[in-house]
Formats: C-alpha cells, structure tokens, sequence
C-alpha cells in the first residue's frame, strides 16, 4: 500500500465584476473551460475542490477559508480574465496554503488568424503578471506554471507543484519521536529542539529504552505470528524463525509507541541497545524500515531533522528512503549509498530480504534487517542543512541510480547498497555539497522530482541549492 497522500488542491477562478455588470452572460463561456483543467487534475489524481468564480475582496476570503476548512494542501488559481490584484492579494497573504499559479487560457492558438471575438476569453495572462507581481512586493511565495493544457506538461508540472505541496504541509506540524540520545559528538544534523519547532514546525518527543520495554510487553504471541506472516509474503525471510520473531516483537512495541503518539518522524540511536535481558533487546532495524514504507520518516543516530524531512518527502512522492553517502568509487565516478540496516522497501529494485546479522557492538541480540538495491533510473538526493544563525539550505542533487546496484561480490547482497552517479560527477558534487555545508545524513527521492523538491523548498521559506 503506498504511503503517498493524495493531493487535494483548492482551484479558484479568477474574473472581473466589471465585465458581469456590463456583459453577465459572457461567464458563461468559460464553464466547459474551467470544467476541462479541473478534469484534467483529476485524472492525474489530484482531489479538487471547486470554489465559485471571485471578483471582489469579499469573494475571494470566503472561498479561502473555504479550502483551508476541507483541507487543502494549496490553491491553484486559475485567470479567466483579467481581475484586478489589489481584490486578491489581502486574501491571498493571510492565508499560509501554498499558491500555484496556472497561467494559461483558453484557446491555444491566439495568432494572426484570430477572432477579436476571442480577446475576452483568453486575456487573463496580464491579470496573472498584476497578481504575481504583488505578490512578490508582499514577500509572498508562490509557484507558476505557464502554457497550453492541451500540452500534458503544463498539469503534469502543476500536480508536481501540488506533491510539493504535500511535502510542504506535511512537515510543519511533524511530531518525530527519538528512542535513545542523540550520538554523542555528532554535531552535522544537530539542531536545538526549540529551532525545529520555531522554523520547521517540528515537535520532538524523546524516550529511552524503559517505554519500549513497557511497549515490547504489550505485544501478544498472535500479533507476532501475523507480522511474520506478512513478512514472509512480502520479502524473501532468510533467517532463524527466534530471531525474526524477536525482531518482529520489538518492532511491533515500536510501532505501537508510534501510531499512539501519532509521530510521522523516528531516529533511533543504536547504541541505545546493550543487552539481551531486557524485552527490547535488539535494534528494531525491520520495523525501521517498514515504517519509511507507511510514511514515517526516519534518521539514524538520533537525527529527527532528517527523520522529518524523509518522512515529509515520502508521503507526498512514496518512493523515498533514508540513506547516506558511505564511500567515493573515484575510478566509476560513482557514490556507494548504505547505512546499518534502514532502507524503505519502496525503492527495491526486487524483493527485498530479511536476514539476521551480528550486532557488531555486541551485548543486544542480532537484528533481523530488510536488504535490498534500489531500483535504476533517475532519483534526486536531499539534504537539510542547519546554517548559522539558525538558517537552513536545502541541498537538492539530481543523480542516476545506476543498474549494477547489486554489486559483484555475492557478500555485498547482504548489505544495503546503491550506487548513484551524481550530474556533473563525483568531485565536483562532493565538493559543492560539503561548500553547502551539507550533512552526512540524507534522503533519496526515486523518480523525476527535481522541480518539485525544489520548490518544496521555496513553500518551507528555506534557501534551495541545485547541485
């Protein structure tokens, strides 16, 4: 089942009172106009809400308030003529849904041959230029998309705008859940719990091991039989029946802590695991990873910047996962991607495996961990760096995932492994990403979303580099 929320858009027209005082009927024109974008939303998925068509400032807040009311993740506007910004703007200013601009009229031939009959019904893009213009004089942000809808790009680009939108709405307000400290001197994604709440809308709740031990004990024989059960129908289960039992224990404490707390974000320190003699007695490493499946983002070693991010990432674009820059392959012009033992079954390029490896701190008991490679083709690399002063750049990269992702030595498919070539190559990008100040724990978006992300950056307010 895919994690992915659907996105729901609020479309507002826009028209000009002064043409329904002199001309009313000529509204009506544009009914099959405005019927046809919004079909053509629709079928790419997209929930729309209708509003009436707005003229004046009394219109247009009503209709907003509107949206925000059902839910909206944006507003998608729509200029049937020209209307004048300064009926809008207030509107538009005070509410914090993010705004894409649909530039595009009616006909898509507006030539020499043309009918003056045709100007009233295809004269909105001057109405958009007054619109956007003070929009950007009130340091309001918005997306725009110009053309014809009889070209696919046009709403295939806006309902990327919508997803990163999504992505937007669904990381303010994140309540992330960190098990265990965050580990000690590392100091790349830390941030101050009063700075993610104040500039992301994070809330951080931490535990330690005594809530997931009380969680553990909650599980029942039954529970534990089912979860292996789907297991084994989902993944290829290499391991001890104990030890995916045991793994699959501990996880279901971990998932009950999470639904119950309603936390879309989780890191959990490793280190935190020292013994076998207690109910959560081994590194929930499985669960970890099903649980990027449903949408919960996470970050390794207490990290819930990043945990936030990935899980803001996923529920609007799916196949997204946690991951890490390990090692150059300077000869391939290549960068090998992995962590202990996280990775959303999402982005297999096949079945995933479940097998049993040594806890390599020893004390707690071996881990049943999800591998796999991530499947080829384009992805973008994201990064949440903390700046000073309390800033943050988010770092986008497109890269290819290549082919080969399983490796030649059989041993590495024991790992969790890609491989990803970086546009414009390895030495340039390691050395614009550390310039950025980026961290050493990131996400990996599958797909073509470079856009999107992007502008998934401009809607949180943060300074965006492409590498």
């Amino acid at each position: 089942m895919s994690c992915t929320k659907k996105p729901v858009a609020g479309l507002l027209p826009f028209y000009l009172k002064l043409y329904d005082d002199h001309q009313p009927d000529r509204r009506n024109g544009f009914t099959e106009f405005l019927q046809r974008i919004t079909q053509a939303l629709e079928a790419r998925d997209i929930q729309v809400l209708p509003a009436p068509v707005c003229r004046v400032a009394e219109e247009f807040g009503p209709a907003i308030q509107a949206f925000e009311r059902q839910g909206a993740d944006c507003i998608i506007t729509l200029h049937l003529a020209y209307s004048p910004s300064l009926e809008s703007l207030d509107a538009f200013c005070e509410t914090r849904l993010p705004i894409i601009i649909l530039d595009t009229t009616m006909d898509a031939d507006f030539g020499l041959s043309v009918s003056p009959s045709r100007i009233m019904y295809n004269h909105g893009v001057h109405g958009v230029m007054d619109f956007a213009s003070m929009l950007r004089r009130r340091k309001r942000a918005f997306e725009i998309v110009a053309g014809h809808d009889s070209d696919p790009c046009l709403i295939d680009r806006t309902v990327e705008l919508a997803r990163a939108a999504v992505a937007a709405g669904s990381l303010r307000g994140t309540r992330a859940l960190r098990v265990g400290h965050t580990f000690k001197g590392m100091g790349d994604f830390s941030v101050a719990e009063e700075v993610l709440a104040e500039i992301l809308g994070v809330d951080v709740t931490q535990i330690g091991l005594d809530e997931l031990d009380a969680a553990v004990l909650q599980v029942s024989p039954d529970a534990v039989a089912r979860e292996v059960a789907a297991d084994r129908a989902c993944f290829r289960c290499e391991l001890p029946d104990d030890a995916h039992a045991r793994s699959v224990r501990v996880g279901l404490g971990l998932r009950k802590i999470l639904d119950e707390g309603g936390f879309k974000a989780l890191s959990v320190n490793f280190q935190a695991f020292t013994t076998c003699e207690r109910p959560a007695d081994t590194m929930p490493f499985l669960e970890i990873s099903k649980a990027m499946s449903r949408g919960v983002g996470y970050g390794g070693e207490g990290d819930v910047l990043t945990a936030s991010l990935v899980g803001a990432l996923a529920r609007a674009f799916g196949a997204v996962t946690f991951t890490e820059i390990f090692c150059a392959d300077w000869a391939g012009d290549s960068l090998f991607l992995s962590h202990m033992g996280e990775i959303n079954p999402a982005v297999a390029g096949e079945k995933p495996r479940v097998i049993s490896k040594p806890f390599f701190l020893g004390g707690a008991c071996d881990p049943a961990v999800l591998t796999c490679a991530a499947r080829p083709g384009p992805a973008v690399f994201v990064n949440l760096a903390p700046g000073p002063d309390d800033s943050f750049t988010l770092i986008v990269a497109p890269v290819e995932v290549l082919a080969e992702g399983d490796g030649l030595d059989p041993a590495m498919r024991d790992a969790i492994r890609i491989w990803v070539r970086p546009r414009g190559g390895v030495v340039p990008f390691l050395e614009a990403y550390s310039r950025a100040g980026g961290t050493h724990h990131s996400a990996l978006v599958l797909g073509e979303h470079l856009e999107s992300i992007r502008a998934f950056g401009r809607m949180i307010g943060l300074q965006t580099q492409e590498i």
